[in-house]
């Protein structure tokens, strides 16, 4: 093969390569704890959600899953919930119609330590929220004490 042959092909491939569609990454779920949180998650599920989102998209006037798999380091007589978008470097605080995480959630305390569990709760999404890039930060709560914080990349639309 000639030199002016081999180099069509590269150009050839060169093109192609810059055509291709460029992979999109995962939903990056964020660790938000603090060193002193109890508990560590090891899943999240939001859904609608597939693992090759950038972002969950949140559609307005529907309703939202989240399911977190997690573990705490001591036993657990409570959880609370405690939900905020994040906007432009701004937390919102997001009230949630049930922050009891020990009802309706799939869960029911007291929650013994370095056991899996899996919390689930569905919230709605309402028409009226603005459609914008938001991080949701979701906390998991035992009295004053931290138990597990994520951050989750959503567009609201």
């Amino acid at each position: 093969m000639g030199s002016k042959s081999a180099a069509i092909i590269l150009l050839a491939g060169a093109i192609c390569c810059t055509l291709l569609p460029t992979p999109t990454r995962a939903a990056d779920f964020g660790n938000c704890a603090n060193e002193t949180a109890i508990g560590r998650y090891s899943s999240v599920e939001v859904s609608n959600c597939a693992e090759s989102d950038a972002s969950c998209v949140l559609k307005r006037n529907s309703n939202a899953t989240i399911s977190i798999t997690f573990t705490s380091a001591e036993d657990l007589s409570e959880l609370k919930a405690v939900v905020h978008g994040i906007i432009l470097g701004m937390e919102v605080p997001f009230k949630l119609p049930n922050d009891n995480g020990c009802k309706d959630s799939g869960l029911d305390c007291p929650l013994a330590k370095d056991t899996s569990y899996r919390y689930s709760t569905t919230l709605p999404v309402l028409k009226q929220y603005p459609k914008v890039s938001v991080e949701v930060k979701w906390e998991l709560k035992a009295g004053d004490k931290d138990v597990l914080c994520v951050l989750i990349p959503a567009k609201i639309q």
